[in-house]
């Protein structure tokens, strides 16, 4: 068995040979090579407690829910994430999303439904998938707060398309 230092050795070796073989016949040996420049990347650490909370929106959800952003990339990325809370008995209104949207529960109980679909009751550690254009809504069980992390992409700008709130009859009371 080779020891750590030679097999480190070997792989630098191989790739150094890789590298020849490679300009000998005319090939590109790396972006730098080709472009005669290095590619910046900025890694970004978004700080717990950097962004503040906010209330959910009346026209959107049934109940005390807070949303708390976590995170929104830059074109050509379009990922955006969130943890929301809801409060017992707490909702969203039904809606879709244009490229789907996965949860991801983190504590409490909670109920999320298809259109069409049973009620389906979701706990910590639950990964709940909705496809594009599938229309659903989300919340807390009756007595017990839910809080789940949000996560979906834009699609020409857009992450959601609301619709009609979750009556009392649909949400089972």
């Amino acid at each position: 068995m080779a020891s750590p230092k030679h097999e480190w050795f070997s792989r630098r070796a191989f790739f150094k040979l890789l590298g020849a073989a490679a300009a000998a016949f005319g090939l590109p040996v790396s972006l730098r090579a080709q472009t005669g420049q290095r590619k910046e990347c900025n890694m970004k650490i978004t700080r717990a407690g950097s962004q503040p909370s906010s209330k959910g929106p009346t026209d959107w959800f049934t109940g005390t829910v807070r949303i708390d952003p976590l995170f929104q990339t830059d074109a050509p990325a379009r990922a955006q994430g969130a943890t929301v809370t809801f409060e017992p008995g707490a909702r969203t209104a039904w809606h879709t999303h244009p490229l789907g949207q996965t949860l991801i529960v983190t504590s409490g109980c909670g109920r999320v439904q298809r259109e069409g679909g049973p009620i389906e009751e979701i706990r910590p550690g639950d990964v709940v998938w909705f496809a594009p254009n599938e229309k659903h809504w989300h919340g807390a069980a009756p007595r017990t707060a839910m809080t789940h992390i949000a996560i979906q992409e834009a699609l020409d700008g857009k992450v959601v398309d609301w619709m009609e709130k979750v009556t009392d009859e649909q949400y089972g009371h």
